[in-house]
């Protein structure tokens, strides 16, 4: 029976399955180790716990060991020892989801909170401090709510919510007995539910933001857990060495012995629990699963599942199964469907995708493109969880994670054969499957320092050929940074495009080569490029003897001395700019020069441009003199964005008005740069100025870029209203865009929302055409 090892927590089920028995055998201890997990399959990485090992040496650098899910060994890394590492001055990390991705928090010695809330984006905010917090913190975590991680510390039984704005704001707590400390704290995985855990060993499970309260338990353990962590949405787990309890927010709790240590790994939908032979995966039986194998269950999925199994058997029973659920045989169907994509078994998946299959038939009109979804995704799925592969994804992972995430995984996984089978399966665009992942395979190659650079450059060149999309010129940049010169020439030979040859040959100090493929391409351009480089970089009399013998090049130089400032001033290539700012540093007469030659031939708005790129060039210097940042050639519209980013207002307004950037371009830089930030309280005041130069719609659409649509919400009244419903379609909210189309009487409207329906919409779309029939109605 497939509910035979379901455990009840109240009026769920929760169920422990089996995903690998562990390669590593009996080489591994858990006890004697430190273990790092990663989540959504991801890899475990060890290192060897000696804290308490007063005879070791303090010049030992210790090994971490990175294994997959299935304990295939994946390589080892030594690492500085910690008494190299103590001038880090950092006690505490925390690695957590944010609204903008993966985020890292650090506590310091001197107990304050330093946070990143994107490892893409490495701006770093320092938090508030907490009040007479004088040691450090009994516990503490990071919470995103409304689009801003804040830190919740615990400063023994008092708790503070703080944010990187300066503020602090003390919690409290609906406790029956006050807490002498708190000791330990678990955020759910979704960022919605919180569970703390008292000296005293109760633990506390209520609401992320500390409003409502859903128990107390009373573990009868004032021993610390080793590990506190939620198990999905539903469940908090506490493990002591080998006793692993599961609390329900109702008090119901189910509690495991494990044979030897374990480790735990927090997943949005489980736990996976790593042990010494094997590995499992504890959750909450999905909805869908329960309904269909549940004991007496009379849903419309258990019933096709039973009629499926009575057809295999050849009895009239199935047709009074499926007559039972005539009426509802599309959801039995879909429940089946969505079952089978839960399951981790290949047979259990078979045999629900078989009763789908079979109630499909009896449907007339039946779309389909969901069964034929599920079986690609499965097929997928059971390839990465190959104990090989070592991947345990779960279905409700992958939609999470995505798919071209999990294409990236298997890329610097080195699985490059899977990865591009599996874009060719889903019939992926070749720039975002196939080609991109020989781009990487390539770079990996050239990485191989022991093959031959000729068998090197002939085998890239056979695997790859034309494949569009990539970039022989990014595998030979990859190559030069290895130090394979060689290699790097050969494979520039296979570029097509000599505007990507050229630049990397002038890096790699091969002008002559670079000046001919620029004549044999024939783009006057690029060859003043590299002339100019020439002479940037040889004496004069060598530069004239270097191009003497090559008539093209002297000849275009001779001819071009003063225009061909006006051919290139604006002219950028692969490798940068042709007059980057450094020039400027090195006191370059280039742009004078140019300034003048443009004053000569009469060419006011060229003289004007040049005057405008050197001011900018110093501002550019200026800044990166007092903010310690990168500003040198970005553009003036560029300069001014990532200011506003950087929270340099003033200096933003500064240049906006030096350079006289419109209005209307000003509002749209701010508000994307705002939103990129983060800042949603100074994006609000913005939006409350006099005289607005943008409608709302330009917030709404800058916040969902950003990907924050709680905040996109408190625009949409103030939309206006022939906008309204486009903003609304951008949010996905079908419905109430097509009350605002109907408000506005605009059928249009109403049919823009109609395109955007989709199978799920069905009432919505019968809503629409309700309204159409009331406006056609009204138009008689």
């Amino acid at each position: 029976m497939a509910s035979a090892n379901w455990l009840p927590l109240g009026h769920v089920y929760y169920e422990k399955m089996e995903l690998y028995s562990l390669e590593w055998g009996d080489q591994i201890d858990l006890a004697k180790f430190i273990v790092a997990p990663a989540p959504y399959g991801g890899p475990l990485a060890l290192m060897r716990d000696d804290s308490n090992n007063p005879n070791l040496s303090g010049n030992v650098k210790p090994i971490i060991h990175a294994f997959t899910s299935s304990g295939k060994p994946i390589g080892q890394l030594r690492v500085c020892s910690l008494f190299e590492a103590k001038d880090t001055k950092v006690l505490d990390v925390r690695i957590f989801r944010s609204y903008k991705g993966t985020g890292i928090a650090v506590l310091t010695c001197n107990y304050r909170i330093f946070m990143v809330n994107c490892i893409d984006d490495l701006r770093v905010r320092r938090l508030a401090e907490v009040p007479g917090l004088n040691s450090a913190p009994t516990a503490w975590g990071i919470i995103t709510m409304d689009g801003q991680s804040q830190a919740l510390v615990a400063k023994q039984n008092e708790l503070y919510l703080v944010d990187h704005g300066g503020q602090y704001q003390q919690q409290s707590i609906d406790v029956s007995v006050p807490a002498e400390a708190i000791m330990d704290m678990a955020i759910s995985f979704n960022n919605k539910y919180l569970a703390l855990f008292t000296e005293s060993g109760i633990v506390w499970i209520g609401s992320a933001d500390l409003k409502k309260k859903y128990c107390e338990f009373n573990t009868k353990s004032h021993q610390r857990p080793s590990q506190f962590i939620w198990s999905g949405p539903g469940a908090v787990v506490a493990l002591w060495d080998k006793l692993m309890l599961v609390i329900g927010p109702d008090k119901d709790y189910i509690s495991f012995q494990n044979d030897s240590t374990v480790s735990l790994v927090e997943e949005e939908d489980g736990v996976r629990i790593v042990g010494r032979d094997n590995v499992e995966f504890f959750r909450k039986v999905p909805l869908v699963t329960e309904q269909i194998f549940k004991i007496a269950s009379m849903e419309p999925g258990a019933m096709l599942f039973e009629a499926s199994r009575e057809f295999e058997r050849e009895s009239q029973r199935a047709d009074e199964y499926i007559r039972t659920i005539k009426d509802s045989l599309d959801i039995a169907v879909s429940q089946c469907i969505q079952a089978a994509g839960h399951e981790v078994e290949p047979s259990k998946q078979r045999a629900l995708l078989k009763a789908a299959s079979f109630g499909k038939c009896f449907l007339t009109d039946y779309n389909p493109e969901p069964f034929f979804n599920m079986c690609q995704m499965l097929r997928i799925l059971n390839q990465v969880r190959n104990p090989n592969i070592g991947i345990p994804l779960t279905y409700s992972q992958l939609e999470h994670l995505t798919m071209a995430v999990l294409i990236d995984r298997l890329v610097l996984r080195k699985y490059f054969y899977l990865a591009i089978r599996i874009c060719q399966y889903l019939k992926l665009p070749e720039s975002e499957g196939a080609s991109r992942i020989l781009a990487h395979w390539a770079c990996y190659k050239v990485l191989q320092k022991n093959e031959d650079d000729e068998q090197v450059a002939y085998a890239i060149r056979d695997k790859m050929g034309d494949t569009p999309g990539v970039s022989y010129s990014d595998i030979a940049s990859k190559a030069l940074e290895c130090g394979r010169t060689d290699l790097a020439i050969r494979l520039l030979d296979y570029e097509p495009k000599a505007a990507r040859q050229v630049p990397l040959l002038l890096q790699m100090k091969k002008e002559h080569i670079a000046l001919n493929k620029a004549i044999d391409s024939g783009d006057t351009d690029l060859i003043y490029f590299v002339l100019m480089r020439l002479k940037d970089t040889m004496p004069q009399g060598e530069f004239f003897m270097a191009i003497r013998n090559i008539p093209v090049a002297l000849s275009l130089f001779l001819q071009n001395r003063g225009p061909y400032l006006k051919t290139l001033k604006f002219r950028k290539f692969p490798g940068g700019p042709i007059f980057p700012g450094k020039v400027l540093n090195k006191g370059h007469p280039i742009f004078n020069n140019a300034k003048e030659s443009y004053m000569k031939a009469r060419n006011e708005f060229a003289a004007k441009q040049v005057e405008d790129e050197i001011k900018l060039l110093k501002y550019q210097r200026r800044l990166e003199e007092e903010l310690r940042r990168p500003y040198m050639d970005l553009s003036v519209h560029q300069t001014v964005h990532k200011l506003i980013v950087d929270n340099s207002h003033k200096m933003a307004d500064q240049i906006r008005k030096e350079f006289k950037i419109p209005d209307k371009r000003y509002w749209w830089l701010r508000i994307d740069a705002l939103a990129e930030a983060g800042e949603w309280m100074e994006l609000d005041k913005f939006s409350k100025t006099k005289k607005p130069q943008l409608g709302m719609e330009a917030f709404v659409e800058a916040c969902l870029k950003h990907g924050n649509k709680r905040e996109a919400m408190k625009y949409i009244p103030r939309v206006l209203p022939d906008k309204k419903v486009q903003c609304l379609i951008q949010m996905g909210d079908l419905k109430q865009a097509a009350e605002a189309a109907f408000e506005n009487r605009n059928e249009d409207d109403l049919n823009k929302v109609l395109r955007k329906c989709t199978l799920a919409d069905r009432a919505i779309e019968d809503q629409i055409k309700g309204y159409k029939q009331q406006l056609a109605g009204g138009r008689r």
